[in-house]
Parts: C-alpha cells; structure tokens; sequence
C-alpha cells in the first residue's frame, strides 16, 4: 500500500560560482530515475545555493515528509570519490550566497546557541565500506569530517539538528570528473540502500 511507504528525501543544489550545471541536482535526478526499494517513496528537490531558502527549507520537509532518511548531495571541486561527511558544523558561515548574502545576523552561524558540532549517528565508515566493495557499483568512498562553510555544510547542520539519526550529506564530484551523472547515481543508491539498512537494524534493537 502506498500510505505504507516510507519516505526518503534526497535534496540536490542549483547553479552557483564554475558550478553552471551542480553535478549533485543531475546525480539526484538521475537517483529518482533508478529508485530505491519497493517500499520507499523517494522524493527529491533542487535546492538553490541561499541562505535564506535553505533556512526555510529544510524545517519545511521534514515537516512535510516526515523522512526516515534526510540526504542532502552537494559538489565538490576536490572530491574524486562520493565524500560521505560525518559531522556538521555550526559556525563560520562567512561565504556570500549566489545573492551575495550570509548569515551575517546570526553572526555567521546555522543556529544561534546550537552545538558548535554534530554528529550523524550513521556510520558513515560503514557505508564507504560497502560502496568500495561492491562489484557492481562504478564509483569509490571516502568519509570526510568537514563538510566545509558554505552550503553544504549549513545545509548538513540544519538536518542533523532536527534528527542526528537519520541526517546525512554526501558530496560528489564535478561531472564526468570522473563519474558520469549515472555513475554518481548508481553510488548514491549504494550508499542510500547501506544506511537505510542501519537505520532498519537500530530501529529493530531499540
């Protein structure tokens, strides 16, 4: 039954800076093509490279989805690998936005007075474990504990806040640098599958 789903949110960002097409929106849609189990409904949203959008986004579908997996996928001009991020930070938010703002008012910070960091209770080595070992998938892991301070770092903090249980952020690399958009799906639906499979097993000893 459809009402029996459960729902995974899968969020890409828009265009910013040498970013003209964002690697994380093509590898995100190209996930919603693939899909994941039977019983997962698999929602996915562009996200644009804001502050201010980001600050009222991400409450907004937790609040409307409810996920029992939250995954925000951003590119990085270093990555070579998926780059599973373990942790969130709070501070240091000081990079102007595509509209050339930052979180100036709360002095640079995701949320006035909240940890300095978080923590997803997901094991990421884990997951990097099994994108590495699986035959079939085209693309290598590594875990990383700096998402850095922009975005995709403001982005993570917000989710971990509202649930360090089932908050991740992965980022990838620029297109065709060198996985494809398929190939980069392909391993987020390995790594995705991998925590989901640790959320089902916490949930089932709890």
């Amino acid at each position: 039954m459809r009402d029996k789903k459960k729902t995974v949110v899968v969020t890409g960002f828009g265009p910013f800076g040498e970013h003209e097409v964002n690697a994380s929106w093509v590898a995100v849609q190209e996930l919603k093509e693939l899909g994941l189990n039977e019983d997962i409904e698999l929602v996915v949203k562009e996200v644009p490279v804001v502050y201010d959008v980001v600050d009222i986004t991400v409450p907004a579908l937790w609040k409307e989805y409810n996920p029992v997996l939250m995954v925000h996928v951003g590119v990085s001009s270093v990555a070579s690998e998926l780059t599973l991020e373990q942790q969130g930070h709070n501070k240091g938010y000081n990079k102007p936005d595509v509209t050339s703002k930052c979180p100036e008012a709360k002095d640079f910070n995701c949320i006035i007075g909240g940890p300095d960091c978080i923590l997803s209770h997901i094991n990421m080595a884990l997951v990097s474990d099994e994108v590495n070992r699986k035959e079939n998938c085209p693309v290598k892991a590594v875990v990383s504990y700096n998402a850095g301070r922009y975005l995709c770092g403001y982005c993570y903090y917000l989710s971990l806040h509202q649930s360090s249980d089932s908050s991740v952020f992965i980022h990838v690399p620029p297109l065709n640098q060198p996985y494809s958009g398929i190939d980069l799906a392909k391993g987020l639906r390995t790594a995705l599958l991998c925590m989901l499979q640790q959320i089902e097993e916490k949930n089932t000893k709890s």
